[in-house]
This record gives C-alpha cells, structure tokens and sequence, in this order.
C-alpha cells in the first residue's frame, strides 16, 4: 500500500466507520417493508432480463453494499492494526483528531499549531504508516501480520 493510498485512507476513515456502523444495524432489518404481487399481475410476464422478485433484488443490492463495506473493513482495520507504530505524542494526537474526521485548520486551531505544521505531522504519520504495511500482490492485507514471530 502506497503512501497515496493510506493519506486517502486516513481522509475517509471517519466515515467509513459510520458507514460500516449504519450497513450493520440496516442488515437486521433486510426485506421488511417489501410486499409480493398478487392477483392478475402475479401471473403477467415480467420484463425481460429482470427478476420479479423484490426480496431477491433487494438481496442484490444489499449484497453489492455488503462487498463494499467489507472493503471499508479492510482499510479501517489496516490503520487500527498500525497505530501502534505512531510513538511521537504530537503525531498521535493529530492522529486521533484526523481519525475523528476533523481538519487540519481546526486541528491546528486546537493544538495551537501551524496548519502547515500539522500538515508536516500528518506527512510523516503516514510514512510511518506506510513503512509497516506489507506490500504483497494478490494476499489480502489482513492476512498480513508484520510481528509475527516464529514458534520453532
């Protein structure tokens, strides 16, 4: 994963979360609301290379969000596995406020430092970050652990 990759990362994680939080409590209640046809147009012909099916097309569309909050998943779950590496007290601050979705102005405003500075913080939050993510074509991210030890 490239340093473009993780700054992006760390622009969306705030609402990637809420969206992976929303996705989750919506899934509880998947298909209600929907009703069958009866009557004559239960046994019309339906459009060509459309299912009549509401449940099954709302299935569908369900299971395309789904994929795409599981990438979510994956990225938000990169940043959390990575934190760690972040030792410097400025860098974690502007860290966290970064992951809450504020900006550089007001965490600037709130530190009581340059925009500039804290721009230079984030900088180097994301090449340390970049430093420890594995980049392994084809494997899933999450399946990579980087501190992991051997057991012989």
């Amino acid at each position: 994963m490239n340093k473009k990759e993780i700054e992006q990362i760390l622009k969306d994680y705030h609402w990637m979360i809420n969206s992976i939080k929303i996705l989750r409590d919506s899934m509880k209640d998947a298909g209600e609301g929907l009703t069958a046809q009866y009557g004559i147009e239960a046994s019309l012909p339906k459009p060509k290379g459309v299912t009549g099916d509401p449940i099954y097309r709302e299935y569908l569309r369900r299971e395309k969000r789904w994929q795409k909050i599981e990438q979510y998943e994956r990225k938000v779950k990169m940043i959390q596995d990575r934190i760690h590496v972040i030792q410097d007290e400025r860098e974690f601050e502007v860290l966290h406020w970064l992951l809450d979705g504020k900006s550089y102005r007001w965490i600037a405003m709130h530190m009581g430092l340059s925009h500039s500075h804290i721009r230079r913080l984030k900088d180097s939050i994301v090449e340390q970050l970049a430093k420890n993510v594995p980049d392994v074509p084809n494997v899933p991210k999450d399946t990579i652990s980087t501190n992991e030890k051997s057991a012989c």
